[in-house]
């Protein structure tokens, strides 16, 4: 075949040279080439140096300074390199799987025992539930590790418990009760109880409690000695939990309601106790009322007498 002159031959390098400086290659077997590699391995393959590398064959009836023989070539977004191309591909995942990383170590990674808490080691592989209590401050763990949090704090719990009077008559009573969990004993608390202690043991005791000693009150006894009720409450309440690892400080009864039944006969009761009152004052008034007219009667009389004794006595001296 016949070579094209040597001008042509420089030309069409040129040119191909050019083209490559503003593409982005890609070699037959997939892999991306910087376009300097690929305008240098060109040139090799034009001056007639092949590249030892290179393992692929020209097309059928291309001529060796023809460019697309060797390499397939597109296009290269204006503004961007090769690099910031493969930065940007390789960044994106890596933040895909950073922020859900981010957000799960702070979950699993600690536990904050808050002031007024108690905290126990929970390790399911090892020793279990461990005896010593946490003090507040923030404790790294495993993530199959835990932690159990119990308040030690005094804490109110209030209930509206319905109750019979030593006269039959239901009562609704609002009592609340202050307790705590002893503080060195959250281990055996935890073991015997639970985190559900109240309801599950204190709740029906205080109940029992407070319907025992109002059965002893008649009803309209029980606002006016509420003072009294509570402290029996109590003392029954700290019996019954003895060695409970609970501390109880006071029980109160803020609020006594009567049915509208009984609310009413006292309603009805009372007005008749006015009624009679009333009467009664009448009868006084009235009373009153006689004798201060028949003590004027006779203080008229007392008069009419007198002055007629006078009038007499006067007659009797002129004759």
């Amino acid at each position: 075949m016949k070579r094209p002159p040597c001008g042509r031959r420089l030309r069409k390098f040129l040119i191909a040279r050019w083209f490559m400086n503003s593409y982005l290659g890609v070699t037959p077997n997939g892999s991306p080439a910087p376009a300097c590699w690929l305008s240098s391995t060109k040139r090799r393959h034009v001056s007639g140096s092949a590249w030892p590398g290179a393992t692929w064959a020209w097309p059928e009836g291309a001529r060796r300074f023809i460019p697309q023989g060797c390499l397939r070539v597109r296009r290269r977004p204006r503004g961007r390199t090769l690099e910031a191309a493969m930065r940007r591909t390789t960044i994106f995942p890596s933040v895909c799987l950073l922020v859900p990383l981010l957000l799960f170590i702070p979950a699993c990674a600690g536990t904050s025992v808050q002031p007024g808490q108690r905290g126990l080691w929970w390790h399911p592989f090892t020793e279990g539930l461990a005896k010593e209590p946490l003090k507040d401050g923030f404790f790294w763990r495993a993530p199959w590790n835990d932690v159990f949090i119990y308040e030690v704090r005094w804490q109110s719990f209030t209930e509206n418990i319905d109750a019979l009077t030593s006269d039959d008559l239901q009562v609704l009573i609002k009592a609340a009760i202050i307790l705590r969990p002893i503080a060195d004993e959250v281990y055996f608390l935890a073991q015997e109880l639970g985190p559900d202690f109240y309801p599950r043991v204190v709740k029906p005791e205080f109940m029992a409690a407070v319907r025992s000693v109002v059965s002893g009150y008649a009803m309209v006894t029980v606002p006016e000695r509420s003072t009294e009720i509570a402290s029996k409450v109590q003392a029954v309440v700290v019996e019954k939990l003895k060695g409970r690892h609970l501390e109880i400080q006071s029980v109160a009864l803020s609020d006594v309601d009567f049915p509208q039944v009984v609310l009413a006969a006292i309603e009805q009761k009372q007005a008749k106790e006015q009624q009679k009152e009333q009467k009664e004052f009448e009868l006084i008034i009235a009373a009153k009322d006689a004798e201060i007219a028949r003590t004027r009667a006779k203080g008229e009389g007392d008069s009419i007498r007198i002055r007629a004794e006078g009038e007499a006595e006067g007659l009797r001296i002129r004759s």
